[in-house]
């Protein structure tokens, strides 16, 4: 399994251009996921996350993936599961303290981010794990939420001009002033 870890961490490029695909896919299926229900579809994705994940990266199933910050090396596998950063007992040869054959788990985010294109995004800081996550899909969670992204942000395009419209009408009135209705149009035609 420690090999195989290290396999997908000397692979991260590769790993991060399948996981961009896969979250397209995810997000692509959001209305059908919808449909059917997020709770229904929950228990099998997780069971295929659970399965991929825990044999490439030593998943842990936390609810809140980062292996995309952490160049694919998950810091659940942390023997203190520290989520920003190595503690202060690295030893030398990037060398784990409590587990002194296996390599420490941020020597190797560092070592993945910089293979990959988003390797800045190691620089942020991350949250604690939210324990009550645990076990959860982070694929399904993360893809329900940029769908819900692209939702918001396709309605607030096709409503900017309506939006904008009024104000602008009342900043920017016309150089001419508007002429009346014609009586045929109201309705108001007189008759003779």
């Amino acid at each position: 399994m420690y090999r195989v870890r290290l396999f997908a961490n000397r692979h991260a490029r590769s790993f991060e251009w399948l996981y961009q695909r896969l979250e397209a896919v995810m997000v692509a299926l959001d209305p059908l996921f919808a449909k059917i229900g997020y709770g229904r579809v929950e228990a099998p994705v997780a069971l295929v996350e659970r399965g991929v994940k825990g044999l490439l990266f030593d998943c842990r199933m936390c609810g809140q993936c980062v292996l995309s910050s952490t160049g694919m090396s998950c810091p659940m596998n942390c023997p203190k599961e520290l989520r920003n950063g190595p503690c202060g007992g690295v030893r030398p040869g990037g060398y784990c303290e409590v587990k002194p054959w296996m390599r420490c788990v941020w020597v190797l985010a560092w070592e993945g981010a910089a293979r990959m294109q988003g390797g800045d995004k190691i620089r942020e800081v991350l949250p604690p794990v939210d324990r009550s996550l645990k076990g959860s899909s982070a694929w399904l969670r993360v893809s329900r939420e940029k769908a819900a992204q692209l939702r918001e942000a396709r309605e607030a395009a096709r409503t900017a001009l309506a939006r904008a419209f009024p104000g602008a009408r009342a900043n920017e009135p016309s150089a001419a002033p508007l002429a009346d209705e014609p009586a045929a149009a109201t309705g108001r035609e007189t008759r003779r």
